[in-house]
């Protein structure tokens, strides 16, 4: 095959295939926010705020807007929640507050680190390249983390 037909050919798959994931995208009509997800971890999503771009503007596979997600993790003593709310504007991170439920004081310790210390690592990057591992020397806080974050995507798009 020569050269030029087969970059006409790769262009036109890619171009096929970037059309079939936007199109799977779309929100349908019938579609509706649960209350609460398999994991017992409950999801909200705000509408998104005045004046946010749309999808064909942005350039963005999310909407923008603020959206809430709880995560649940692991620790020594049980089962622990995290609260995180992410603000998103053209796929990137311009806000991020945690809520802490805590079920005891060591808990209550390293949420707060990973609380004060979240902003620095995820503000100003595309959500999809979040994938947070350790903040502060809280370890354990970022697997609720990182499930809320999935939970905001797939109630951002």
């Amino acid at each position: 095959m020569r050269p030029s037909v087969r970059k006409s050919v790769f262009a036109g798959i890619a171009g096929l295939s970037l059309a079939g994931t936007v199109a799977g995208c779309a929100p349908s009509a019938t579609e509706s926010t649960p209350a609460a997800s398999g994991n017992g971890a409950e999801t909200s999503a705000a509408a998104p705020s005045a004046g946010a771009s749309s999808l064909a503007t942005s350039g963005s596979t999310y909407k923008d807007g603020t959206y809430s997600a709880d995560g649940n993790y692991v620790s020594p003593n049980g089962t622990e929640t995290v609260g995180v709310e992410l603000t998103l504007a053209g796929g990137t991170v311009t806000a991020v507050d945690i809520t802490q439920h805590p079920s005891n004081p060591n808990t209550r310790k390293f949420q707060g680190e990973f609380a004060g210390g979240i902003a620095d690592q995820v503000v100003g990057k595309s959500i999809d390249e979040l994938n947070v591992s350790k903040v502060a020397g809280s370890s354990l806080t970022s697997g609720g983390f990182n499930q809320a974050v999935e939970q905001i995507k797939s109630e951002a798009q």
